[in-house]
């Protein structure tokens, strides 16, 4: 028998379910595709004028294009502390760079959930999240999605057995838009001496909070958050990651988590580029005010077809058919009608959930919104 074999019979086994993945074309010539699968919720991916801004000045265009070492071996630094920099003043914080969110989250709760420590999560926390977990080889619990309640149980039995307890979830959930009630979660955290509150704001940065700094900057006690990580690959139209700490958490991640020591750095010139992004992002709230309309005026197309499915009128919004076969079907079709949207199924949303991620855009228009729900409408009955 081949050695092959076995990996030939998954992926004949993940066709026949509809769950095989492969990497879609490019469609950014296509300017009569409408894409709703992007993060780039700000629209900021698709203005080259940024570019040609951002590339005018002579200094700029001397910025290296590799830092070719890690973070601690790096002879470039001034980009990574500029934009750190930033950072701090908008969040009164330290800040440390990471490569991804996928970087951060594995390498920070790695590092932190060392020694006693117990984590407890969020059911539907990224999957980055999770293998962060894994690799710190911590005991963890998972509460119902969002049940602050179930969570203060888990708490209140589980805490005193431990040194330190993590608290991890997500200020907007990747897939189905809806958020975590941050105030709640601190109010939790500070009830209990020895808990330490980890927030993933992905999908936050840059669209919600003030000046697009955050569901948490919102809070009236944002201090209470010890761990905020943002990225810059969505609504930044960049590429990275940050964490907002306290100087001695910022200092021990510095010289724990693996993947911030063992990685080659980000490049100068992209941490250039995301300071030069963030300046423009923290002006934009009449580009965050249209998302916020375009997610309303999509819920209202939305929920009415998926009435067993409460739907958050968000810049994410899911349409849960619950079969990967149809979702990928329902794809297809749009697509043929002018909309990107691609399904996601398992293992990325729990098994009878698969759907079409709708991701919004400021750059979309309310007409285009229409003519989706539209087709929409036209297309479910058929699938």
């Amino acid at each position: 028998m081949s050695v092959l074999n076995y990996y030939e019979t998954e992926l004949a086994r993940l066709r026949a379910e509809g769950n095989m993945r492969s990497i879609p074309a490019d469609t950014r010539g296509d300017k009569t595709l409408v894409d709703l699968s992007s993060n780039d919720y700000l629209g900021l991916a698709s203005k080259p004028e940024l570019q040609a801004e951002f590339f005018a000045s002579s200094e700029r265009r001397g910025i290296p294009m590799t830092s070719s070492a890690s973070r601690l071996l790096s002879p470039s630094q001034d980009e990574y502390l500029a934009l750190e920099e930033l950072l701090s003043k908008l969040y009164r914080r330290k800040c440390l760079l990471f490569n991804s969110g996928y970087h951060a989250n594995t390498g920070m709760i790695q590092a932190l959930a060392s020694g006693k420590c117990l984590i407890v999560a969020d059911k539907l926390v990224h999957a980055s999240i999770i293998d962060g977990i894994i690799l710190s080889k911590a005991p963890f619990i998972r509460f119902r999605h969002n049940d602050t309640a179930h969570l203060e149980r888990i708490l209140a039995k589980e805490a005193p057995a431990y040194d330190r307890i993590i608290i991890l979830a997500e200020s907007v959930y990747s897939m189905d838009g809806d958020r975590a009630d941050i105030g709640e979660l601190i109010r939790i955290k500070k009830a209990h001496g020895n808990t330490l509150l980890y927030i993933d704001e992905a999908h936050g940065f840059g669209v919600e909070g003030p000046k697009g700094l955050g569901i948490c900057a919102a809070e009236r006690n944002s201090e209470d958050v010890d761990v905020i990580v943002g990225t810059f690959g969505k609504a930044c139209a960049s590429m990275g990651a940050f964490c907002a700490v306290s100087p001695a958490i910022r200092d021990f991640l510095l010289n724990r988590a693996r993947s911030f020591i063992f990685s080659t750095a980000l490049p100068p010139m992209n941490a250039a580029w995301t300071r030069f992004m963030i300046e423009k992002i923290v002006t934009m709230d009449a580009e965050r005010e249209s998302l916020k309309a375009l997610g309303a005026r999509m819920h209202a197309i939305l929920q009415p077809l998926s009435p067993d499915f409460n739907i958050t009128p968000s810049h994410i919004q899911p349409l849960v058919v619950g079969s990967a076969q149809l979702a990928v079907k329902l794809s297809q079709k749009l697509r043929e009608e002018g909309f990107k949207v691609l399904p996601i199924r398992t293992p990325t949303v729990p098994p009878g959930t698969e759907r079409l991620r709708i991701s919004l855009s400021a750059a979309i228009s309310p007409c285009e919104i229409d003519r989706f729900g539209d087709a929409l409408t036209r297309l479910l009955p058929s699938i």
